[in-house]
């Protein structure tokens, strides 16, 4: 019997802030969106009787729980900042107990589906080693605006 893999793909939402420090329009000011993550990953359906998730890829609630653990919780109601953006990440550290993620690159869309692809692709790895991978992550910033990255394998 020949093998195939299968996608299959989940949705989370979550909140947070950002600006784009060197945006020449309205992203420039601090502002907030309701952000949605979607992954596909692809691997075997498992054939395996007593297996809690036989005849699947991967269950959906444990792929929810690993999209939750590296990038929903920690982003969410965050404010997402770019490390070389003093002036506002100075402003984040004087508010008290104030969640402030504090990013390598400029928070726009392409870059947060990058980062969150290698936070959950490393999740996948730690969970399932090679048997599911991640194949695709969109970000929606608005309903109307979205980035897509597909990890190397």
């Amino acid at each position: 019997m020949k093998t195939e893999l299968l996608t299959i793909t989940r949705k989370i939402e979550f909140d947070a802030g950002h600006r784009i420090p060197d945006h020449g329009s309205q992203c420039r000011n601090m502002h907030g969106h309701r952000y949605v993550l979607e992954a596909t990953v692809t691997g075997e359906v498992h054939q395996r009787d007593g297996d809690p998730e036989n005849g699947m890829v991967t269950d959906f609630s444990s792929l929810k729980q690993l999209m939750l653990e590296s990038v929903g919780n920690p982003w969410d109601h965050a404010f997402l900042v770019y490390r070389n953006d003093r002036e506002v990440l100075n402003f984040l550290h004087s508010l008290p107990e104030h969640k402030t993620v504090v990013l390598d690159a400029v928070p726009t869309a392409e870059n947060l589906v990058r980062i969150a692809a290698a936070q959950l692709t490393q999740a996948l790895r730690e969970r399932y080693g090679n048997a599911v991978t991640l194949v695709n992550l969109r970000l929606y910033e608005t309903p109307n605006c979205w980035a897509d990255v597909q990890p190397q394998r």
